[in-house]
């Protein structure tokens, strides 16, 4: 039989994809894999069991994203409405703290962080925000609190002393603008705690990332620490109206980014098309800028076309194929939601 007769229409697809992007690609350094938000396919995400979990996974990187509550305190939450990520609409006492606001542009409704003081949210717990696509993780919904940003610090010195290696941090400010306009920025708060755990300068395992540009323009006047741009394939920047993501990846929009960031975040789709690689990531690299792509899933909903296994029982798809396509590409790094099944992929044993 042969291999062509083996494999589906889909894989073979993916098969011969990843074969074209290999033998086209020179030798080049394997991405470092970065934890989406922890191990969250594995455990509700931002939480510190999903963060040392991918640490366990051996995790080059963890990712917070943080946001602020009312008093302050940086704390790790996908969004600042936490409805979907927590019990608090099982909480009587915080029925009347549900409202609407207009966060980046967007109708918002729910709780949010900022109208909460850090011990009212200590009464909180996490929950796993896609319990239809992860039921596996909702056994652990109600069991974890909301972690600090300086417990995450802990966790990643703990577990460095515990492991013997450097992990890195690589915390995103969310909606740096909308915090920033209600009188709760970031940049202090952010710095001054990775200052005092010894984050200062370039040389260390830290990258800070936003999908805006002025929160990340302040930051390179203050910092020595690592800067990337997230881009998506739509949109712009929330804090630049009159700009798109599109346009920031030009070759001039991605000289202008090198002005202050040291890479980009794109989008998957944007570094790799059904027919092979975009050349965006040569265009960054040209301009000096890293390229550190989001997110590598394993369930076919979020995986193209050519590497989806629809008659899989897990839902799952060939995960392996597509993080060696993307890894093809020449990236620097890869956000996965399952940072032990993306290192397996990279490194398949014999």
């Amino acid at each position: 039989m042969t291999v062509g007769r083996m494999l589906r229409p889909g894989m073979y697809r993916a098969a011969i994809l990843l074969l074209t992007l290999l033998m086209a690609a020179p030798a080049m350094a394997e991405p470092f894999i970065i934890a989406h938000r922890g191990a969250s396919g594995e455990r509700p995400e931002h939480t510190l069991a999903a963060y040392e979990r991918a640490i366990d996974q051996g995790a080059d990187y963890i990712e917070p994203d943080l946001v602020l509550t009312r008093d302050g305190v940086l704390v790790a939450r996908h969004e600042n409405e936490i409805g979907g990520t927590t019990d608090v609409a099982d909480h009587p006492e915080f029925a009347t703290r549900r409202t609407s606001k207009t966060i980046d542009g967007q109708p918002v409704s729910g709780w949010f962080t900022e109208d909460f003081t850090l011990a009212e949210l200590r009464t909180l717990r996490a929950r796993e925000r896609l319990p239809q696509l992860r039921p596996a993780n909702s056994r652990f919904n109600d069991l974890y609190l909301i972690p600090t940003f300086e417990e995450i610090l802990k966790l990643v010195r703990a577990k460095e002393a515990e492991l013997g290696r450097r992990i890195g941090l690589y915390p995103e400010t969310k909606h740096p603008g909308y915090f920033a306009g209600i009188g709760l920025p970031h940049q202090q708060p952010l710095l001054a705690l990775l200052s005092r755990y010894g984050y200062q300068t370039e040389a260390d395992p830290v990258f800070i990332q936003s999908f805006e540009v002025g929160n990340l323009k302040a930051l390179r006047a203050a910092t020595r620490l690592r800067l990337i741009q997230l881009v998506d394939g739509e949109g712009g920047p929330a804090d630049e109206p009159g700009t798109t993501y599109a346009d920031m990846m030009t070759t001039q929009g991605l000289q202008q980014i090198a002005d202050y960031a040291d890479g980009v975040g794109p989008a998957t789709a944007m570094v790799l098309a059904p027919d092979g690689s975009t050349g965006l990531v040569d265009r960054a690299h040209q301009a000096g800028l890293q390229v550190h792509v989001w997110t590598l899933r394993m369930e076919n909903g979020f995986l193209p076309a050519a590497f989806q296994r629809p008659d899989d029982p897990q839902g799952r798809g060939d995960f392996a194929g597509y993080v060696r396509a993307v890894a093809g590409t020449g990236v620097d790094a890869m956000f996965s939601d399952f940072p032990k099944q993306a290192r397996q992929a990279l490194n398949p044993a014999p």
